[in-house]
């Protein structure tokens, strides 16, 4: 007898989501069920493990269940968070036709589902998964000849840039930018990228951008070359690949230079944590010390210009001359700041519009923004003696009164976000609408009355009419009361017995409820007609749209740091043409913060670099302030020309083109490097990429090898500095030997920071003063930080031994005074003998004896040249 053979074939539906999958196998795949997405196989696992949501498992494949988990529709966006927080990306497969339109087809056809979108970090535009005062940038960068092209977009706002720099500035700008995803077809060591070789054609890419924007050249966004438009090419591939039909918003193209702002890379950044602390977060940084916005997109605006300080030095005036503005006239700075603290984030209300994923609160946030900008406009055209920069912004916050009297006449004031329930479309907008409204509200009103008459005629005062979406209107009563209704002659019709309760219908409520239904169907699809023509004309606006959002945004950044300005009392910083950096009484920002919040006062000091003295050597104790006077510094040269006031009495700066720092370092064990090996690779960027208009600040070099080894290569770095480099530079040391280079270098001068001994107890004074430290104090440190006696009075006898042997020998530093200058011995080109080059080059043990006879009449060619 033959056996039967199970069919290991998956089931239609199964055989459907295996082939959406093979569309996206870099995703996990939501998969709509009714109203839940579900996720099978590995995905499942993934999901699961991530959300902390249960596992299941379904039917079987292949012989073996099928892992899977699911996430309620309505709950979705919150799950689709904390995936793409984790690094995932999500495909979203809709249903894209109803279960009634599938029976159509056969009894057992599948319900069609495709992939609608792919949600990556570099493309949600949904509040929900974003931070409102956080850009999203999507960056796609390639290399084209000596270039590397980079098209940068927030396509929750519509940002869209394009540069193009050399392959040793990219890491700067990738830093600058802080990508949520960047797709290149070549891998980056050390970034997460989506590799992907589509688009990157530049000519293709010309073509795509001139179709887009409907224009028949490019020149009047700016001048590209191929690198940056290869980049575009592929960023709108991608973006092709993961919006499918729903393209998102993007402004014209604008050209962003490498050479419009200050170069600070990564290292740099992370150093001076300008956005994020050494703990991982806000606070701390600089940026959450400075920011004192109240609006995100002025939050946003604020981050950029702290990532790209100004190198044009009429652009950074304009925007000190409207700071300075609003810290002079304290009655509009608030007033200013309580209108925008109501503003809506028009910017990103017009992102998901045009992405498809707007609602009808989005409208309501056009309306009532571009309303209140109007209002803007209006109190600061009235102005006297007016900024510069506010003249230019004025125009875009005007001109939007027809939209705002649409969107005021057709939405009801506060519009929800879903759709579903409808209500969104104003009464008295459209009389149709008004009368379907009327007819369903008239049908309610006659199922109450039925209500109260099925009451009376059974007598059950318990019944009631409800509604769901499977039996639509209905009468419930108690099991207990149920018999007077289901008698033939009761002219009710039973539909559902449950085990309390029993439901019902009957001809009247049915009449009545399809005309409720009707007029509601009808009147939901009225307002989805009125919905999508107001967004229409809301988006034909959109570029008038997305400037008046940044006009918003600068007034926000301005008036914000003329606040902080004036809270800290801070100065206008002031910019000359040669390469200076005169400051007086400058604090940390940062620091002087939080020492005020815990009622300690912060040091002021002074700092004055200038063509003759623009090396400072600074020594002095742990925990005396080196660090933090190096740091603010670098701070007070960053946010001058960023456009904000600085924190100090005075300020008389040059531009500053390239800001390095190395002060700290850890190590970095996912890329193999150690702390010195980490210190060495940022030391070496600085010495090849410093110019005479940057500004570095270097602490503790060589502190991480042997003592003769860090000296010597202290020592080379602080002359090549000064004698190659010819920067401005803070460079602190624990190396007292390199004090001195004052006798050798005519740039360098020495300074220390303060500490006394009172008492036995060491003060730290925390000031800057001119000349070397006259001593350590590491002994006095370490009885501060609470080495034991015994140690401590062990270390006290080995330094008195060391520092005899010192006087004995002249110490470490010994001979260094005859060392040529660092210029003239950097000319010296070691002489390389040819003969021993060419052995050290030979294996011996590996030459056949022909080999080794012809290397014998290399050796005497090579004897016979010299």
């Amino acid at each position: 007898m033959a056996t039967a053979v199970k069919d290991s074939s998956p089931s239609p539906m199964m055989a459907q989501y295996l082939a959406i999958k093979a569309e996206a196998p870099d995703c996990l795949l939501f998969y709509r069920m009714g109203d839940f997405f579900e996720l099978f196989f590995e995905d499942a696992r993934i999901a699961a493990g991530c959300l902390d949501i249960a596992l299941t498992a379904r039917g079987e494949h292949q012989g073996a269940p099928i892992p899977m988990c699911g996430v309620p529709i309505h709950a979705a966006e919150a799950y689709l968070a904390r995936l793409i927080k984790a690094g995932h990306r999500v495909a979203i497969a809709e249903q894209t036709e109803s279960p009634a339109e599938a029976r159509k087809r056969g009894s057992k056809s599948v319900v069609s589902r495709a992939i609608v979108r792919v949600v990556t970090a570099g493309t949600l535009t949904e509040e929900a998964l974003l931070d409102t005062r956080v850009a999203n940038w999507l960056v796609a960068t390639t290399k084209v000849g000596e270039r590397c092209g980079i098209a940068a977009a927030d396509i929750s706002t519509g940002m869209f840039e394009l540069s193009s720099v050399a392959p040793a500035a990219l890491d700067a700008e990738l830093a600058r930018l802080g990508a949520a995803e960047i797709v290149s077809p070549d891998p980056f060591p050390g970034r997460p990228v989506q590799e992907r070789r589509a688009g990157f054609d530049s000519m293709a890419a010309e073509r795509r951008l001139r179709e887009r924007f409907e224009v028949a050249t490019l020149d009047g966004f700016g001048q590209f070359d191929r690198a940056a438009l290869a980049a575009a090419g592929g960023l709108l591939t991608y973006l092709d690949e993961v919006a499918r039909e729903s393209l998102p918003f993007l402004r014209p193209p604008s050209p962003r230079s490498a050479g419009d702002h200050m170069a600070i890379d990564a290292a740099t950044r992370e150093s001076l944590e300008l956005t994020v602390s050494a703990s991982g977060t806000r606070a701390g940084s600089l940026l959450a010390s400075v920011d004192r916005t109240v609006t995100g997109a002025g939050a946003r605006m604020l981050a950029g210009d702290l990532g790209a300080p100004l190198l044009d030095r009429q652009a950074l005036e304009a925007r000190l001359d409207l700071v300075a503005a609003f810290e002079r006239d304290g009655n509009l700075r608030h007033a200013l700041r309580s209108q925008l603290k109501a503003l809506p984030d028009i910017g990103r209300a017009l992102g998901r519009l045009a992405a498809g994923r707007g609602s009808p609160r989005d409208l309501g946030q056009l309306r009532d923004g571009l309303a209140e900008a109007q209002r803007l406009h209006d109190r600061l055209a009235a102005l006297p003696d007016r900024p510069s920069l506010l003249g230019r912004l004025l125009p875009a916050l005007t001109g939007h009164g027809a939209l705002v009297d649409l969107l005021s006449r057709a939405l009801v004031p506060s519009p929800p976000i879903d759709t579903a329930g409808g209500g969104y479309i104003a009464e008295g907008y459209d009389a149709a609408l008004d009368v379907l409204r009327q007819t369903g509200g008239e049908g309610r009103r006659a199922i109450a009355a039925l209500e109260a008459r099925y009451r009376q005629q059974t007598g059950v005062a318990a019944l009631k009419i409800r509604h769901n979406n499977v039996l639509g209107y209905h009468i419930e009563v108690p099991a207990r009361n149920a018999d007077k209704l289901m008698a033939s002659d009761s002219g009710f019709t039973h539909r559902q017995t449950m085990a309390g309760a029993v439901r019902f219908n009957a001809p009247d409520l049915h009449e009545q409820a399809l005309r409720v239904g009707q007029a509601g169907a009808h009147a939901l699809a009225a307002e989805a007609a009125h919905l999508e023509e107001l967004t229409e004309t809301a988006l034909r606006d959109a570029q008038r749209i997305a400037e008046a959002a940044d006009a918003l945004a600068r007034l926000d950044v301005a008036a914000g740091l003329a606040e902080r300005a004036a809270e800290g009392g801070w100065c206008r910083p002031k910019f000359m043409d040669h390469h200076c950096f005169e400051v007086e009484g400058g604090r940390h920002p940062v620091v002087e913060e939080a020492l005020k919040a815990s009622g300690a006062r912060f040091v002021a000091n002074d700092c004055r670099l200038s063509e003759d003295g623009r090396l400072w050597l600074i020594t002095g104790p742990n925990m005396g302030g080196k660090s933090t006077f190096l740091r603010q510094n670098a701070l007070i040269a960053l946010l001058a020309q960023a456009g904000s006031y600085v924190p100090a009495s005075r300020a008389t700066l040059g531009l500053v083109d390239r800001l390095f720092s190395r002060v700290g370092a850890s190590d970095n064990l996912a890329r193999g490097r150690s702390t010195f090996m980490v210190e060495m690779v940022e030391t070496a960027a600085i010495l090849a990429q410093a110019t005479p208009r940057s500004f570095v600040i270097l602490d503790e070099v060589g502190r991480g090898t042997s003592t003769y080894d860090g000296l010597a290569i202290a020592w080379a770095v602080v002359e090549a500095i000064h004698d190659r480099s010819r920067c401005r530079c803070l460079f602190a040391t624990h190396y007292h030997e390199l004090t001195r280079l004052a006798e050798r270098l005519d740039a360098l001068s020495l300074h220390h920071v303060r500490a006394r001994e009172w008492k036995g107890e060491l003060v730290f004074l925390h000031e800057v003063a001119p000349g070397p430290a006259d001593r350590s104090y590491g002994l006095a440190v370490a009885k501060l930080a609470g080495l034991p006696p015994p140690v401590l009075a062990r270390a006290k006898s080995v330094l008195a031994r060391l520092e005899e042997g010192r006087a004995a020998t002249g110490g470490i530093a010994a001979g260094l005074d005859d060392l040529p200058l660092f210029a003239a011995a950097a000319k010296e080109e070691p002489k390389v003998n040819p003969l021993a080059a060419a052995l050290a080059e030979v294996n011996a043990d590996a030459l056949s004896p022909r080999e080794a006879l012809d290397f014998v009449y290399r050796l005497k060619t090579l004897t016979s040249d010299q």
